[in-house]
């Protein structure tokens, strides 16, 4: 348990999806978490969220992280806005994470640090106004309308011949570079219907009152219209703090992890776009809500083993329950609580049960 304002069971650094579900188990589960966030990231940049059940697609990036950082804080949660610079292993096992002006101590650390896109270089649609990067997210929005996909090797090839899927008309935009997928991948794209534009993009024309994108002009004049795009330049991981730690990662960059977020350090866990697999909300959420129900079934202090109550004995009625005083006064309070504070006239019954949580 927590000995002081900087000391923690969890501590969680990024506040995306997977970090903000990993944290709100956390701390609905009875254990002293922290949230570190610097802000950001490319949820935040999400103009409307998209394959998450029961969230409006018309609701911003933004406004999604900061439901989910109210929903930890209503349960106990801590949140800190900074940027963690290192993180290491203390003495005694646990683990130290420095941040621009505080310094935080764990039992276990979660990494959901994600990536960052690379970008090509400008001129550029607008991001969100015909500039996209989640394909599986954004295809959606383009059926049946003339798109490009930017880009020079085997993903922008293959993401190229993916949207054919949903249009007709796809062009793919090496922008002056020679492309270099392999001659297997050139014979496929050849045997589909994408035409390959090797000329740089010389304009970007987008629409007065709407901003999105209209048309690309390039450099031997030619205009194009388009609705959309994808460039596929390839992904930034942000392992610095994994890597310190010593945690292995794979051939692509990613942090090698288990099922439930276990890195190949112990206490250390991984979740989200840092980690290998679909990057999509609703698979980073998961993957945060397995990761923090894991570090619950390694911390939680009941029930106690065989070998401890034969050393110890039994558990004493003192002991129970296993959760703090502030997390308690927490919980009681809490509208999810059963003796917490009601809908006015909804009372549950027989007939209308209250809803289980676990």
């Amino acid at each position: 348990m927590s000995s002081s304002d900087d000391e923690y069971e969890i501590a969680v650094v990024g506040g995306g999806p997977a970090g903000l579900t990993t944290a709100l188990y956390g701390a609905r589960l009875g254990h002293e978490t922290v949230l570190i966030d610097r802000g950001g990231g490319r949820a935040a940049m999400m103009a409307d969220t998209h394959n998450v059940i029961g969230v409006p697609e018309e609701t911003s990036g933004n406004e999604f992280l900061a439901t989910g950082r109210e929903q930890v804080q209503s349960y106990g949660g801590a949140f800190e806005r900074g940027f963690v610079t290192d993180a290491e292993r203390t003495d005694d096992d646990r683990f130290r994470l420095t941040t621009n002006d505080a310094e935080i101590r764990a039992d276990r650390v979660v990494l959901a640090t994600g990536f960052s896109d690379e970008r090509p270089d400008p001129p550029l649609p607008r991001t969100g106004r015909g500039l996209h990067y989640c394909l599986h997210c954004d295809a959606y929005m383009f059926v049946d309308e003339p798109v490009y996909v930017m880009g020079h090797g085997e993903a922008a090839a293959h993401v190229a011949m993916i949207m054919l899927n949903v249009t007709d008309d796809v062009d793919l935009l090496t922008r002056g570079e020679e492309p270099t997928w392999s001659d297997e991948t050139a014979a496929q794209l050849e045997a589909h219907p994408v035409e390959v534009v090797r000329e740089d993009v010389a304009g970007v024309e987008n629409d007065p009152d709407s901003g999105w994108l209209e048309a690309l002009e390039f450099e031997d004049g030619t205009r194009r219209e388009y609705r959309g795009g994808f460039p596929m330049y390839g992904s930034d991981y942000n392992t610095a703090l994994a890597e310190g730690l010593g945690c292995d990662l794979t051939d692509g960059g990613e942090i090698d992890v288990d099922d439930h977020g276990r890195t190949s350090e112990d206490g250390v866990f991984a979740v989200g776009d840092i980690t290998p697999g679909h990057n999509q909300v609703p698979v980073a959420m998961g993957q945060g809500a397995k990761a923090g129900l894991a570090i619950h079934k390694e911390i939680r202090e009941f029930p106690r083993s065989q070998e401890a109550i034969e050393a110890d004995g039994p558990v004493d009625p003192d002991e129970v329950p296993a959760i703090s005083p502030e997390l308690m006064a927490t919980a009681v309070a809490h509208e999810g609580h059963a003796g917490g504070p009601r809908e006015e006239g909804v009372e549950a019954t027989e007939e209308t049960p209250a809803a289980d949580d676990d």
